[in-house]
């Protein structure tokens, strides 16, 4: 197996793995909260396009008003995770600039990446995006919240699995999340 890793002097090194699994977290600039409703259910639909046309698969997901989370799959080139998430911001940003009349504004900050190559890991980062607008405050019960996995999750994965996940604890796990 072959291991490449990428470092800037000002962020940490990404490993990046092949056939590996990767929670992403990205902000906005300034933590500003650019999407409403349909932008949204835009840069929800956009995040699972360009996925796909990367070739990673979503695993779970979370899109806020001034940031989102996700964990997804590739096993083609794990570099691709670079291309696909300058890909989304630079759809989303042209996207809600359009709307605001606003060209050329940074609406994208940074984001952050982890390859998880521990499988308690796994569950515990699946279940915290899962549970994400919960943690927010937006809705009581995550199944409410249309812009994330976790309604998807409850009808659609087999209920061992989702009990298995269920049952692993997030309050220990260091995420970038403070919006």
């Amino acid at each position: 197996m072959e291991v490449r890793a990428s470092h800037w002097h000002h962020s940490p090194i990404h490993l990046f793995i092949p056939d590996a699994t990767y929670m992403v977290t990205a902000g906005t600039l300034e933590k500003a909260h650019y999407s409403r409703d349909a932008r949204l259910r835009h840069l929800c639909d956009q995040l699972h396009e360009v996925a796909r046309t990367h070739g990673w698969h979503l695993h779970a997901w979370a899109v806020f008003s001034n940031h989102y989370h996700w964990i997804g799959h590739t096993e083609s080139d794990p570099k691709s995770l670079i291309r696909l998430i300058s890909h989304v911001h630079t759809v989303t940003a042209k996207w809600v600039n359009q709307q605001d009349r606003c060209p050329g504004r940074k609406v994208w900050f940074q984001y952050w990446d982890k390859c998880l190559t521990y499988e308690n890991s796994y569950y515990a980062r699946l279940n915290y995006v899962n549970q994400n607008p919960v943690n927010h405050g937006i809705v009581p019960v995550a199944e409410l919240y249309p812009y994330g996995s976790a309604q998807w999750f409850a009808t659609k994965a087999d209920p061992t699995y989702r009990r298995k996940v269920a049952s692993y604890k997030f309050d220990q796990l260091r995420i970038e999340d403070d919006f």
